[in-house]
């Protein structure tokens, strides 16, 4: 088990919360964590992933937020995401966005990341993180998760789903996590649970499944599994959980330039989720995965100072924070 006594903190050029450990096996690698969606509160789980990943395991971690005119951290604020340059640089990306549509010039650097081949761990509604409309001219509006030029977009294409439905019972059927392989990413995982329900997915045949979601019956640990049927997307009725749902799959798509890109897909998340040791050891070790680093055993994921969560829900956002509010 590893500890890293102490990270520095900084702030960018401002728009960004950085944080970098000391030391760890993770020293030397950049992970830049993109915070973008209203529901679910990723502007409050990322930078906290952020602190342990960088705290307890040695990693400099920049997180890059959506952002209002003033400059406050505004999940609301659909097209500006100011200090997506920080890709450049980075080894990983963890990306928790929701039907973003930013401006062109911000919109390259990920595409350019993307295009890099460089690994991404794509967190819940990651699946439909770009939203262009028909109308659109953007360059980019393939990656919608509404295009028929590159059918799905970027989240069917890429991560291996868009969004599709609520599986289970949107606020009032939890998720527990039933890890189905040996995969190094879910080492020493266990007990994955969240308040967040089941989405419909369908991975392509590429994917190897890690966890599947048992749609529970209510929203406590000790609830049973829900029970009754229910039609897919595509028509066939199935029980609730006969089969359940992949809710973690990794996959190694080949891009357009030609590159492979390692990515890991999870369809849990919020900041009451990560609240989970079992969801937080998970992504934890899906970044060691994804840059090629040995997963650890029993990765150290305690929480990093001052943790509470806000639940999910449209328009629940902290009003008025700025990247330099974070501790």
């Amino acid at each position: 088990m590893l500890v890293i006594a102490a990270a520095a903190v900084a702030f960018g050029n401002g728009s960004t919360f950085v944080v970098s450990g000391e030391r760890g096996p993770g020293k030397g690698k950049h992970v830049v964590l993109l915070a973008g969606d209203e529901e679910y509160r990723s502007e409050e789980m990322l930078p906290q992933l952020a602190k342990i990943l960088a705290r307890r395991h040695g990693f400099k971690c920049t997180v890059v937020f959506s952002q209002n005119e003033r400059g406050e951290i505004d999940p609301e604020a659909r097209r500006h995401q100011p200090g997506l340059e920080a890709l450049r640089s980075a080894d990983v990306c963890v990306m928790m966005l929701r039907f973003r549509q930013w401006e062109d010039a911000q919109m390259k650097h990920f595409v350019d990341y993307y295009l890099s081949g460089k690994p991404i761990v794509a967190v819940r509604t990651s699946t439909h993180a770009f939203d262009y409309p028909p109308d659109c001219t953007s360059k980019y509006r393939k990656f919608g998760w509404q295009s028929r030029e590159w059918p799905g977009g970027f989240g069917k294409q890429v991560l291996g789903e868009t969004w599709v439905s609520h599986w289970g019972v949107h606020g009032s059927q939890a998720t527990r996590g039933r890890i189905v392989s040996a995969h190094p990413v879910v080492r020493d995982v266990r007990d994955v649970f969240g308040t967040t329900d089941v989405y419909e997915a369908a991975p392509p045949s590429d994917a190897e499944v890690l966890v599947r979601g048992e749609v529970v019956a209510g929203l406590l640990p000790t609830d049973p599994a829900a029970v009754g049927r229910k039609k897919t997307s595509g028509g066939s009725e199935q029980g609730l959980n006969d089969p359940m749902m992949p809710i973690v799959w990794v996959r190694q798509p080949k891009n357009e330039a030609g590159r492979t890109n390692r990515v890991l897909t999870c369809t849990m998340g919020s900041a009451t989720d990560f609240a989970n040791p079992g969801l937080r050891r998970l992504l934890v070790n899906s970044v060691y995965w994804a840059v090629e680093l040995r997963v650890p055993s029993n990765a150290q994921v305690d929480l990093v100072g001052r943790y509470v969560p806000s639940p999910f829900g449209f328009g629940g956002y902290r009003k008025g924070v700025r990247p330099s509010n974070l501790e």
